[in-house]
């Protein structure tokens, strides 16, 4: 009998071994291999992939929006070189020049034309906005829309983590049934070589080896479809990851390795770590200031300006005899009508503002809702998980039972097999229940912004 349950043992193992090379692509390269946590995934999804980089350029680019707004603040120089000529009519220089009795006037009253005057002018100009209210405006408001910028990469990042680490949650599960399946595998397997050991000594029957071979052949099949559905997960999951395809990722964790090792916090408590933390709050609150910032720059352009303009070079007929000649001057500018232009763009500045805090407002709730959501989900799944923990082990305790009364021959494997799919189901709803959890983990994390954090 012994000696049948070795045979049995080794003909399973050789039937995963042939599953598994089937499952390689022929003439495969070695792949590179990577070991990761569920934290790990996070942290590596928050920091290449796709969403998160892309974010990260918009970051970047509302950064240089702030250097736009600050050159309005900033001197600007510039100089130029001229050589140039022209004619003019005499007419049209406004002056009359008066000639002595009896002498011809100096220019024709009619108008001549006179020239060409040709000068050579190197030059150099300054101008300077010496005080322009509306100008610092716009860059506080430049400043606080590039910090919305930043939060939200940041809370790009967050969403590319928690994509992540879903991915990974349904490769642990993927990799949790294929490891059930193979149990129930060997099980049949076992079951087949009893069937058989007792058809030999004739205490058995030819039925119970044909319901222990339909038995196997079901339970081979589910290992298949298990293997097909794990290895999709890990593709998703490079995918997430923005990882090669063909890298091979080892799991640090498993559905069961971290459930009950967190300490959560009470609900108030969380709330408030969501509000302060959540990056997509943080993007709406400035937003919000970038807009009131927009509102004051707008109303400041109601104000005067002071602004230095200066030049400084030399000119000449040719360059064998330049003169040195200058112009500065101040300028203060006041506006007094634009047709209520600005009043309008007010009134639609105050609509953007208003806008804003009702995002504001309103995600604010959506964060307590989202944290009290999944405590509810993290306890229910807890209570769930217990109770089909403790429906295994009473399917395990059948199975036990049922293949003792086989192996006695008491009885048929009719019993075994139905305990032994009173196990399979047992074993499936231990692996939701754990999958739920899991989730709920990664939700409670999503809802306090705390993604990349997780261990």
């Amino acid at each position: 009998m012994t000696e049948i349950f070795s045979s049995a043992r080794l003909a399973f193992f050789g039937a995963i071994a042939c599953i598994a090379v089937a499952s390689a692509p022929a003439g495969a390269q070695q792949t590179p291999v990577m070991s990761l946590t569920l934290g790990d995934a996070a942290r590596l999804a928050a920091r290449q992939s796709a969403l998160a980089q892309g974010a990260r350029l918009r970051a970047d680019e509302a950064d240089a929006r702030v250097r736009q707004r600050k050159a309005d603040l900033l001197p600007t120089v510039s100089s130029y070189v001229q050589e140039a000529g022209r004619t003019f009519n005499t007419s049209t220089l406004g002056i009359d020049f008066p000639a002595p009795a009896g002498q011809p006037p100096l220019f024709d009253p009619k108008g001549q034309v006179e020239g060409p005057v040709n000068t050579l002018d190197v030059r150099g100009r300054v101008q300077q906005n010496l005080l322009d209210f509306g100008a610092l405006g716009r860059v506080r408001s430049a400043r606080a829309a590039a910090r919305s910028s930043d939060a939200d990469a940041d809370a790009i990042a967050e969403q590319a983590a928690t994509i992540a680490t879903n991915a990974y949650v349904r490769t642990m599960r993927a990799d949790a049934d294929f490891y059930a399946r193979r149990a129930d595998t060997l099980l049949a397997t076992e079951l087949l070589g009893i069937a058989r050991a007792q058809l030999q000594a004739g205490t058995g029957v030819a039925l119970d080896v044909t319901r222990a071979q339909s038995q196997l052949a079901s339970t081979r099949a589910s290992l298949i479809g298990s293997r097909t559905a794990r290895d999709h997960a890990h593709l998703d999951l490079l995918r997430a990851l923005a990882l090669p395809v063909g890298t091979d990722v080892i799991l640090g964790d498993s559905l069961s390795n971290t459930i009950g090792a967190d300490v959560v916090p009470d609900e108030q408590t969380l709330v408030a770590e969501a509000l302060h933390n959540r990056p997509d709050i943080v993007a709406e609150e400035q937003r919000v200031r970038a807009a009131q910032q927009g509102l004051s720059a707008i109303k400041a352009e109601r104000l005067p300006t002071l602004g230095l303009v200066a030049d400084d070079g030399v000119i000449g007929k040719n360059g064998a005899k330049m003169l040195n000649t200058y112009t500065w001057g101040l300028q203060v500018t006041l506006p007094i009508f634009d047709g209520f232009k600005r009043e309008a763009r007010v009134q639609e500045q105050q609509s953007v503002v208003k806008e804003a805090q009702i995002r504001q407002h309103d995600l604010e709730q959506q964060a307590q809702a989202d944290v009290r959501g999944a405590l509810l989900d993290l306890a229910g799944a807890r209570e769930q998980l217990d109770a089909a923990r403790e429906r295994l082990r009473f399917a395990e305790q059948e199975v036990s039972q049922a293949r003792e009364r086989f192996n006695a021959g008491v009885a048929g494997n009719a019993d075994v097999v139905n305990a032994s799919l009173a196990l399979t189901a047992s074993r499936t709803l231990v692996n939701d229940a754990e999958t739920a959890y899991q989730l709920a983990r990664v939700s409670l994390a999503r809802a306090t912004g705390s993604v990349t954090t997780l261990r």
